[in-house]
């Protein structure tokens, strides 16, 4: 079996806890699990992992929190995984910082699958070393840090650091607009040189967002898009995952300092979608 990653599992109920790590293994994940909130913080912290499970109804305090606290320090994919099936819990975890909520009880096949599908999302620097060696669509290698903050190019192969790069393209990130600056491959933002950070379900929208400019992107474009499925394909998207994306799309605000009201740069085009503003 090919070795994925490392998971943590948060689950207070025994039987749960061992289904859930369980899946996982087979999934081919290196699993620790834990039973309370704050052990499933410290676990987050100590592994590094690539994907969570958590539970909401914990000894300590709730799922809800834990996942506030785990978001402060990780970008891993963050599953709720809860008994609780009102649309407002849901909610309440998709703005805490989850990428999916699963309710109880669920199916294994089902975990898998929406595991399968988080997976074949880009993955981070930390998560991907040899991918962060190749170039992006346009060609351009990941910049550092620092050409981030510059704006400075990276030298090419036969270029000496400090010397321009003949037929350069000014910059060296896939997208900008008003001082707001993604770099695709190294999966990167930045606003004005300072960097920002973004969930993985938040840069997946932005970049989606800053690739069509002013076309419209609806909610349900917006979903296939996290699906990794193409805006083609007629796939049924539920109301509530249309909702779920109004949430993202306003945890994306507050992380970028925008506003709805006065947006300088992702727009709501009432009752169709969203868009970058001109």
């Amino acid at each position: 079996m090919v070795e994925r990653g490392v998971a943590v599992v948060v689950e207070d109920d025994d039987d749960i806890r061992s289904t859930l790590a369980e899946v996982l293994r087979q999934s081919g994940f290196a699993v620790h699990s834990t039973a309370s909130g704050i052990e499933g913080v410290d676990a987050v912290r100590e592994h590094n992992p690539d994907i969570v499970t958590m539970d909401v109804g914990l000894p300590d305090f709730d799922g809800i929190e834990a996942s506030r606290r785990i978001r402060t320090f990780s970008d891993a994919y963050l599953i709720i995984v809860s008994g609780r099936v009102d649309e407002a819990d849901t909610l309440m975890g998709f703005e805490a910082g989850a990428d999916d909520y699963l309710t109880k009880p669920f199916r294994p096949r089902e975990l898998r699958a929406r595991i399968a599908a988080m997976l074949r999302r880009p993955r981070t620097l930390r998560e991907a070393p040899a991918e962060r060696a190749q170039p992006t669509r346009r060609g351009r290698p990941a910049p550092s840090a620092e050409q981030l903050r510059t704006g400075r190019p990276p030298a090419g192969p036969e270029q000496a650091e400090g010397e321009p790069s003949a037929g350069a393209a000014p910059g060296c990130c896939d997208f900008a607009h008003r001082g707001l600056a993604l770099h695709e491959a190294s999966r990167q933002a930045v606003i004005n040189g300072e960097p920002v950070d973004l969930t993985r379900t938040q840069f997946d929208i932005l970049l989606v967002l800053m690739e069509n400019g002013r076309t419209v992107q609806t909610k349900a474009d917006l979903v296939r898009r996290l699906r990794n499925e193409p805006y083609n394909t007629g796939s049924f998207v539920t109301a509530g995952e249309e909702r779920a994306v109004e949430v993202h799309v306003g945890n994306l605000r507050k992380r970028l300092g925008d506003s709805s009201n006065h947006p300088r740069w992702v727009e709501t085009v009432r009752g169709v979608g969203y868009r970058m503003t001109p």
